[in-house]
């Protein structure tokens, strides 16, 4: 069987510009009102334009005494005396125009902390911001076009679908079931705090707003807190014992390549006042902080997603054509930027430093995103753009890919100590203009005819009108009351002829329709007796309502005192309901601040608890480590001690070893100092006269010995009572395999307190100090050799037994081949007796080589064979 070859998976092709025509992203430039009137001021408007920025005047010692001026060129800038009307006129009623029209828009307010963006998107009360304006345009120009609630929904994959009329009332009625709570109105439940954003002369519309389709309006919003996505409209059941943090978002990638938040909450609101009260529901969960430069500084990124829904109505003008590829869905992206920081100047500690580094690290990140995209549009490069090193870049890289329009609104301060971010503020602003962002094409042209839903409506009326005038219903009811009148009357006889002399048919068929008709004129006239009955019985309630009138007449001039009355009471009312409005609004700023303080002082708690757990976790592994190390050092101490014997008695051993080879030197001399005394004796014969040389068992010692016999001149020297170093005192493990040969060597090892074993083992080995090992095989010379491989067991820290090697001893027989040198016979000397050069060479020669060969003899007694390893300090 020929199994086939796997194939790779297709590269998904690169997302295509939307348009080839690009604009620059827009940078607007809004000056705050300096705190204090006499503060010294850092940037000056010089035209509607362009501003300049003054170095402070502490700040001229710190560029060596240089007084710079600086200028930014922006789209548009906007005094101190700039209106929040004005601003929006110029700046967010181009993008929701574009959103209405299927077009997606970016804002965004960046800044340092305290130069006014959370205002300039949110606003006051009576002086409203882009967030709030934006939503009173979008409902004033879609308001009569909107579709009923649920007839779109969210398919939680970033697409829209559409529902017919009958699964959007049972989705109504599921929803309401469902709500602990009656529902109310949006005015009874309005916040005071969002109430009077707008007035009615300062509202918008959109032009050009198709009144063949029908929109919904859907809201989300979002935070990025630390580099994490939070759902601020989420409803999470809060414990107060234990509260449940809320779970983080991720985002994801639609069919089309658009970034999207996963699981993220989407609330269709039908009016601005609903939709602002879920914004303001989100608000209120925000993380805000109190900081030495701000008392409710914002702690994280909020982008608010405006989603519009549209779809064209069908041929007939009447309902939402089902087809979920005609559905256009445009989204408008209000986000406010946390302002960038010094902890040097907030004095943030703790939890603050943290949140003030990554509002720091992600504004660092969109800094970068903008210089690349620059760099590869005016150079030619193809760098990639790190979107993905943080959330705010990651969620909005569609729109620098040409998803959208593009608006930056940079907020400053114009105090001085600001002077020095404000000049970072104002670089990142100039860059930001260079940026092209590739315009988005228009929505695609429905095929119906355009005016289907004024020609529906139109015709309604007429027919309506037309009802009216004659008589009958003006509702949908009109075919069941025609068909329960045309049942009321007697049915007609058959009218079929099937004979042209029939005289039966045509009689039968005048008489059934004289008796319908007989029957018509009794209804006419129960009719009219109805009606004269109605008319009078109106009479009668006209009389009535003349004399109710003259009584309400009557009522009225005591209400007109009564309700001057109630102005006076409404204005005291209204005076006390704006002072307990801003009690409210200072109760909450407390709460607020309580809550916070409440936080921080669990924070420092529980960081405190978990100093104290790690400082006894640090104080319980210094006592470990102390007792560790005391045994350690007493382990070492042992080891040495054990270490410094062994060298003492190494050292003994050889110092005995040279005074034997000394002593064996001097016997020598002596020999050879007496041979020549009686050189000048006759020779005896050779046989009589050559000493007879000791056999090996006499020239070698039964028993190993430190020092030769001693002589008549020899010097008495200390016994050495141990051959080698594998008799000591300890505790020996021999490991003899069973395939050892006993060789017979001359010098054996004699270890008196061992243990032989044919294989090691832990039981042997804890038992024992030392440990040797026989091991054999064959020497170059073909002779078995014999090695006695010796260590110290070692306890280790797992209470196990280690072996460390230290030295080899090596046990050889060799068989004697070479013939036995023997000493020259002095015979045939010359007559002088003197002696010949020859004979006493040879005597030399023989006594060096005998001295030598004995010195570095392997056979020598009180010479030990190992190999010593080199010397390390301890």
């Amino acid at each position: 069987m020929i199994r086939q070859a796997k194939g790779k998976t297709p590269r998904r092709p690169p997302k295509k510009p939307s348009s080839n025509q690009k604009d620059p992203v827009g940078v607007y430039c809004r000056v705050r009102p300096l705190g204090v009137e006499d503060e010294e001021c850092c940037i000056e408007v010089i035209s509607s334009t362009t501003i300049q920025l003054h170095a402070p005047e502490g700040f001229k010692t710190n560029r060596n005494g240089e007084y710079k001026e600086t200028q930014y060129s922006f789209k548009k800038v906007f005094g101190v005396s700039v209106s929040q009307i004005e601003l929006f006129e110029n700046m967010a009623k181009p993008l929701v125009d574009d959103l209405i029209h299927g077009k997606n828009g970016l804002l965004f307010t960046y800044g340092v902390t305290g130069s006014g963006k959370t205002y300039t998107m949110t606003g006051s009360p009576g002086q409203g911001g882009l967030l709030p304006r934006s939503l009173d345009m979008i409902f004033r120009s879609i308001g009569p076009y909107q579709a009923k609630r649920y007839v779109f929904k969210t398919d939680d994959k970033n697409g829209m679908e559409v529902q017919n009329d009958v699964d959007a009332l049972l989705e109504r009625q599921r929803r309401e079931n469902n709500l602990p709570v009656p529902k109310t109105s949006a005015r009874q439940k309005l916040d005071p705090e969002i109430a009077d954003m707008i007035k009615q002369e300062e509202a918008f519309e959109a032009d050009g707003v198709d009144e063949d389709s029908s929109y919904s309006v859907f809201v989300s919003y979002i935070e990025i807190y630390n580099n994490y996505i939070y759902d601020l409209l989420e409803e999470n059941q809060e414990d107060a014992i234990k509260p449940k943090p809320p779970q983080s978002k991720t985002l994801r990638e639609d069919q089309n390549h658009n970034m999207y938040v996963a699981g993220c909450m989407e609330v269709e609101v039908k009016s601005a006042e609903e939709a602002f009260q879920v914004f303001w529901r989100g608000q209120k969960k925000r993380k805000v902080a109190n900081t030495r430069l701000n008392r409710e500084s914002s702690r994280s990124h909020s982008v608010l997603i405006i989603k519009l829904a549209q779809a064209p109505l069908d041929a007939d003008g009447d309902n939402v054509l089902q087809d979920k590829n005609q559905v256009t869905v445009s989204q408008l992206c209000l986000v406010d930027l946390a302002g960038s920081e010094r902890t040097g100047r907030t004095g943030a500690e703790g939890t603050r430093i943290r949140e003030a580094g990554n509002i720091n690290q992600s504004l660092l990140n969109l800094r970068t995103c903008i210089e690349i995209l620059r760099e590869n549009q005016m150079c030619g490069t193809n760098r990639m753009v790190p979107y993905r090193d943080s959330k705010i870049t990651h969620l909005f890289k569609n729109y620098f890919d040409g998803e959208g329009k593009v608006r930056m609104v940079v907020c400053v301060n114009p105090k001085a100590d600001d002077y020095e971010e404000t000049l970072l503020v104002m670089r990142f602003a100039e860059m930001t203009q260079e940026v092209e962002v590739a315009r988005p094409v228009d929505r695609p042209i429905c095929g119906f005819t355009p005016g289907r839903r004024h020609r529906n409506q139109a015709f309604k009326e007429e027919l309506s009108r037309k009802l009216e005038e004659r008589g009958g219903p003006t509702d949908r009811d009109i075919p069941s009351v025609i068909s329960s009148v045309v049942h009321s009357l007697p049915p007609l006889p058959s009218c079929e002829l099937t004979d042209p002399y029939d005289d039966i048919t045509l009689p039968r068929l005048i008489e059934a329709l004289q008796n319908r008709y007989r029957i018509r004129q009794m209804m006419i006239d129960e009719y009219h007796q109805a009606a004269n009955m109605m008319k009078s019985l109106l009479q009668e309630v006209d009389n009535n309502l003349i004399s109710k009138e003259n009584f309400i007449h009557e009522q009225n001039g005591k209400l007109i005192e009564k309700d001057k009355i109630i102005q006076n009471n409404k204005a005291e009312i209204e005076r006390l309901e704006k002072k307990n409005k801003m009690q409210e609004h200072k109760i909450d700023i407390l709460q607020k601040t309580t809550k916070i303080y409440e936080e921080d002082k669990r924070s420092l708690q529980q960081e405190l608890e978990t100093r104290d757990q790690r400082l006894q976790r640090e104080q319980s592994e210094k006592r470990r480590m102390e007792q560790r190390m005391h045994g350690v050092v007493s382990d070492t101490q042992h080891k040495w001690e054990k270490e410094c014997d062994r060298r003492v008695n190494a050292m003994q051993l050889e110092m005995q070893n040279k005074l034997w080879v000394k002593d064996e030197k001097l016997k020598q001399l002596k020999a050879i100092v007496t041979e020549s005394k009686t050189s000048t004796r006759p020779d005896p014969p050779p046989r009589q006269t050559q000493p007879k040389r000791p056999s090996r068992e006499e020239r070698l010692p039964a028993k190993r010995s430190a020092s030769p016999s001693p002589g008549p001149t020899a010097t008495p020297v200390r016994p050495l009572h141990r051959r080698s170093r594998s008799a000591g005192g300890e505790k020996w493990v021999d490991h003899k395999p069973t395939s050892s040969l006993d060789l017979g060597t001359v010098l054996q090892p004699v270890i008196p307190n061992a243990i032989q074993v044919s294989a090691p083992s832990e039981k042997a080995l804890s038992k024992c100090d030392r440990y040797v090992l026989t091991h054999q095989e064959i020497a170059s010379d073909g002779e078995i050799e014999t090695k006695l491989i010796k260590g110290e067991v070692i306890r280790t820290r797992g209470g196990g037994q280690a072996v460390q090697f230290t030295d080899i001893e090596t046990l050889k027989q060799e068989l004697t081949t070479i013939p036995s040198r023997k000493r020259k016979s002095s015979e045939g000397k010359p007559a002088n007796g003197a002696q010949t050069d020859g004979a006493w060479t040879d005597t030399e020669t023989r006594c060096s080589v005998a001295v030598e060969m004995r010195a570095g003899s392997k056979i020598g007694p009180g010479y030990e064979h190992h190999g010593i390893t080199k010397r390390r300090k301890p």
